[in-house]
């Protein structure tokens, strides 16, 4: 199985690249950080996806976890932890935990982070399975990623992991000045574009589409 490990996270890391030089006339990325592809490098993406489907945890494209929703595509979990220009010591939020993947991808370049998905069976999964592989510095749990945890905000830094189809308030409320937050918006089976929203020290926002992009809709609950 190391082998294998081994060989599918080259192959998958590659696919990235090759991801990173098609797309770069719309994202503008030559290339995403050393830090950012280590830790794709390091998290053990076969661990958060269903036992049938670890012999394609490293290809080129999203699984299903159940309840109706999906673990990203290597590429989009890359670019997106990339528009956050995370620090070590950033605090993010992260609305759409799913299996665990993005959270413990963010989890390698930031102090700490707090994740939310609407599913409890896959909020009480996924607290699971970070806690086993060592990830110490997330916090999850259950609610209605609209409203956000503002019981922690400001955040540094807000990733949304399913498409909205329109920028939540509460989350630009809870992002620090000088912060990111990006979010497929759009509604499912239609155009969704990937945004990446800078919030000025005045307070101001400015919104930069990214990629047009294929996201699980944000689930809203009361």
């Amino acid at each position: 199985m190391g082998l294998k490990r081994e060989d599918g996270k080259r192959r998958m890391l590659d696919d990235i690249r090759a991801e990173i030089n098609y797309t770069q006339p719309l994202t503008g990325k030559a290339s995403f950080s050393k830090d950012v592809m280590e830790a794709m490098a390091d998290v053990p993406r076969e661990q958060f996806v269903p036992d049938d489907l670890r012999h394609s945890a490293f290809n080129d494209g999203p699984l299903p976890i159940g309840y109706g929703q999906t673990i990203s595509q290597p590429f989009i979990v890359a670019l997106m932890t990339e528009l956050l220009l995370l620090t070590p010591e950033d605090n993010v939020l992260e609305i759409g935990t799913g299996s665990g993947y993005q959270t413990a991808v963010l989890s390698r370049l930031c102090q700490s982070v707090y994740s939310m998905d609407i599913v409890s069976e896959l909020v009480d999964a996924a607290a699971i399975r970070l806690q086993t592989l060592g990830y110490e510095n997330v916090n999850i749990r259950v609610g209605n990623g609209y409203h956000g945890w503002p019981e922690h905000a400001p955040y540094d830094a807000i990733m949304v992991t399913a498409a909205a189809p329109y920028i939540p308030d509460h989350l630009i409320e809870q992002l620090k000045p000088g912060g990111k937050l990006v979010i497929p918006v759009g509604q499912q089976f239609m155009a969704q574009q990937l945004i990446c929203i800078d919030k000025h020290l005045d307070g101001s926002v400015h919104e930069r589409p990214v990629l047009r992009v294929s996201f699980v809709p944000l689930v809203r609950r009361p």
